[in-house]
């Protein structure tokens, strides 16, 4: 695994394909791969960002530098101002390169529940229910300590458990249980609810993203990125900017590659896997969207969809920090720097250590209320300070640990629009957060919940000092005060 930079894959792209998938996340790897293994159609994946042959993307706790700001392989995108964060505009960072997000999120393996897919086939979407698509889990899955009717052993994405989990994220499962969160090992089981330690797409103390698992399997001579499969062409740093239409029916892709742009066209398929942010902004600037919205641009309307860059939902984190003085945990001190030399120098040699950790390395998922049916809150324990995505202040350049807590169905809804017609503008992101009350509750819920867990021995035991008191009842966890408590959480959570 090499430091040094690489240059750019310049595949030279033919004029014509079976199929163009353009973005090369999660999905996108995956379907193009697919559709490969037919050694009779010609596949080209269009991904805008650079190859994942790098440290910061294989090294888990580069993200850790990846997430905080702009740059080659995170787009970093900003929201409009939200009413419900008092105006401030959410950060909302998103993977660019190969790989996509895969290539800079937290690692944990997490499918949903039973009832998320159980209600989209409620909803109209057949073949969508837990027991349809479980097969497909089961196929991609290779999971490191778990087989059976859940979990998969033999597929190519590689889910493990960590390496070498802190000491601290122990701790926390242990107060958690304290707190009457049931114990749970295997949050992809027959049940999610419980705490316990997350696994993680890694193999042997490294990411393991989409690409890895579905391109090239992590193989640095393998300059095309493709596995060795001739019918698939992978063509990275190659912004697709619209969709070409013959009449109503897609024929192409006009992209932006090596200073120039040129059309690149389909005979069967133009599949667009470019995320819930840019795949509405593809399709807004080719002509698919709200005409009065596209108008408003200079996009001539191929078809009038009022529904495209609709129903955006995404959940908020609200987080609870505890400043502890010790360096098993993450954070700036003397100490803390010649701890952190030590754990690269034991990663180098082995692959172990705090530098293989994916900073979210337990959690839970709880109930915020008796009666339900199943989990509405995730909780997230790190074993450092992180209040926000952005990186620390000055007074938090210290040791601790953070807990998050999100609401997993929010119902505030919003939408993305186009800021420009150019596909290398950002789009101009509103999930209306906290605009919906439900929302509000589930968040007050979270923070209840982290600061029970945080006041039993297993962590109160450390000592330390809550970052964030004041409205949520300095030493009484169980207290939230009214609008204060509100007013906090629009100005803390991320």
């Amino acid at each position: 695994m090499s430091n040094a930079a690489k240059p750019p894959h310049r595949q030279s792209p033919a004029a014509e394909y079976d199929y163009l998938v353009v973005g090369a996340g999660s999905a996108g790897c995956a379907l193009a791969a697919r559709l490969a293994e037919d050694p009779a159609v010609t596949v080209a994946l269009l991904e805008a960002g650079p190859d994942d042959h790098h440290y910061s993307v294989w090294t888990p706790l580069a993200l850790a530098a990846v997430v905080p700001k702009p740059g080659p392989r995170n787009y970093a995108y900003r929201t409009v101002a939200q009413a419900g964060l008092g105006g401030r505009r959410s950060y909302q960072p998103r993977g660019r390169g190969l790989g996509g997000s895969s290539s800079i999120n937290g690692m944990v393996y997490i499918r949903g529940h039973r009832h998320d897919y159980d209600d989209w086939e409620r909803l109209g979407c057949t073949g969508w229910g837990f027991d349809d698509v479980l097969p497909y889990f089961r196929r991609s899955e290779r999971n490191q300590r778990l087989s059976d009717a859940h979990h998969g052993s033999d597929g190519p994405l590689h889910v493990s458990d960590l390496r070498t989990p802190n000491p601290f994220s122990q701790r926390f499962v242990a107060a958690a249980v304290q707190a009457g969160v049931p114990l749970n090992v295997d949050f992809n089981g027959a049940q999610q609810e419980g705490a316990g330690l997350y696994q993680v797409t890694q193999r042997n103390g490294e990411r393991w993203n989409s690409a890895r698992a579905y391109l090239h399997g992590g193989n640095a001579a393998d300059t095309g990125l493709n596995g060795g499969r001739r019918g698939l062409t992978v063509l990275t740093e190659t912004q697709a900017l619209r969709v070409v239409f013959e009449g109503k029916r897609a024929t192409g892709v006009h992209v932006s590659r090596a200073g120039a742009e040129q059309t690149l066209r389909a005979r069967r398929e133009v599949i667009l896997s470019s995320g819930a942010f840019n795949s509405p902004q593809l399709l807004l600037a080719s002509g698919i969207g709200p005409a009065s919205h596209l108008c408003g641009h200079g996009i001539a309307v191929i078809h009038d969809l009022p529904g495209v860059g609709e129903n955006l939902q995404d959940h908020l984190d609200i987080t609870v920090c505890q400043q502890v003085r010790t360096t098993d945990l993450f954070g700036y001190s003397l100490g803390g720097v010649f701890r952190m030399l030590s754990e690269i120098r034991r990663y180098r040699r082995d692959r172990t250590g705090m530098v293989s950790s994916n900073l979210a390395e337990a959690g839970a998922f709880i109930k915020s209320r008796p009666g339900l049916a199943e989990p509405d809150l995730q909780l997230h324990f790190m074993p450092g300070l992180s209040p926000t995505h952005t990186g620390l202040s000055r007074r938090e350049l210290k040791h601790g640990f953070t807990g998050l807590a999100c609401v997993l169905r929010p119902q505030s809804r919003g939408h993305v629009r186009l800021e420009s017609a150019d596909t290398r503008d950002a789009p101009l992101i509103d999930p209306r957060f906290l605009s919906a009350e439900a929302d509000m509750a589930g968040m007050v819920a979270g923070v209840r919940a982290l600061r029970r867990i945080f006041s039993q021995q297993a962590l109160a035991g450390a000592g330390g000092t809550e970052l964030l008191t004041g409205a949520f009842g300095a030493g009484a966890p169980a207290i939230m005060i009214g609008e204060k408590a509100a007013d906090l959480i629009r100005a803390a959570n991320r």
